[in-house]
């Protein structure tokens, strides 16, 4: 590529990346929670993850959340052997993502409650599925907290059950996710 038509690209990407940055505030945690929870007649399985890490672009009402899937912590440890080895294979599929956008224009600037709900990509298990999540956000003082409540089905992400435990494991887990991000204001 041409010298100077490089330095106008980079000069025209530069400006946009300034514009937008001057007119919004990045919100960000590394310790967000995020918990499932499977109930069937004869067995409940939970477990929580409290290293997600999650970018909200106040600017453009964008979002992004990854989590690693051995963060997960169970209560019984031979759970979380099979939720790695058996159904997630981690080795694989080491992570699960969500990117998205809010759909509602939001005040950063004012302290309230907001029903928000993200249009985006959910990834699990290398399957990515278009979502709308649906929550609530709360500014309060320069921080927001997101709390999000969604079902995901085993068989849209291709996770496999083995039929001897088929009873033991839902169809569908409940996903309940809760983000303390703070603002980080953009040069």
């Amino acid at each position: 590529m041409d010298t100077k038509l490089f330095r106008l690209a980079f000069l025209l990407m530069a400006s946009q990346l300034l514009a937008i940055c001057a007119s919004g505030q990045i919100y960000m945690t590394k310790t967000g929670q995020t918990s499932f929870f499977s109930e069937t007649p004869l067995e409940n399985i939970s477990a929580v993850n409290q290293q997600v890490a999650v970018l909200l672009n106040s600017a453009s009402g964008e979002i992004a959340v990854r989590m690693q899937h051995r963060a997960f912590s169970f209560p019984n440890k031979l759970m979380q052997e099979h939720y790695n080895e058996n159904y997630m294979e981690t080795e694989k599929y080491p992570a699960a993502s969500f990117t998205g956008k809010f759909s509602e224009p939001i005040d950063y600037a004012r302290d309230g409650t907001y029903a928000v709900s993200a249009e985006g990509v959910l990834d699990i298990h290398g399957v990515r599925q278009k979502r709308v999540l649906k929550g609530q956000l709360v500014v309060d003082h320069g921080q927001c907290i997101l709390n999000c409540e969604f079902d995901v089905r085993l068989s849209d992400h291709h996770i496999q059950v083995p039929t001897l435990v088929i009873a033991k494991i839902a169809e569908s887990i409940s996903v309940k996710n809760k983000f303390v991000l703070t603002g980080k204001k953009n040069p």
